[in-house]
């Protein structure tokens, strides 16, 4: 069975960078379960994973728009300390969570400096080319609980 939209997909990828640096992996974890053509995994991902069955293996260049989007600097600010609701000193690394008008958004702190923290909304990888190897395990068709409902 190919893998084609509301089909449940099992695969396990390494997603790798420009550099071909390891950034993640499933191998020694749980693969990946989704439902195909639901916009549960990155566009490039799924597009690339249609028609596949279960062993075949391949790689695949996904480019930022297909994968974790472009790099936003209307997502990047710098912020006077006082804003922060933080009860902590927050330091390069720390992760937040901003409330927008959009609501909630996670950044990551980038800079502190004095009273200014920088603060960086963008997916880590946003902007970047990343690419996966990618082995289908299996290819099922989903249940109704799961047509209706979605994966659990």
């Amino acid at each position: 069975m190919d893998i084609a939209d509301r089909r449940i997909a099992t695969v396990h990828f390494t997603l790798q960078d420009e550099q071909g640096q390891a950034i993640t992996s499933t191998h020694g974890h749980a693969p990946l379960v989704y439902m195909h053509g639901t916009g549960s995994i990155m566009p490039g991902l799924e597009q690339a994973l249609a028609g596949k069955a279960p062993g075949d293996t391949f790689r695949v260049t996904i480019a930022p728009e297909a994968g974790f989007g472009p790099r936003h600097d209307a997502l990047v600010q710098t912020l006077p300390r006082d804003r922060l609701q933080a009860s902590v000193e927050p330091a390069v690394g720390a992760k937040l969570t901003a409330q927008t008008a959009r609501g909630p958004l996670d950044v990551v702190v980038t800079a502190v400096d004095g009273d200014a923290i920088t603060v960086d909304g963008n997916h880590p990888l946003a902007g970047r080319t990343v690419e996966a190897l990618v082995e289908v395990v299996d290819v099922r068709l989903a249940t109704p609980e799961e047509q209706q409902f979605g994966l659990a």
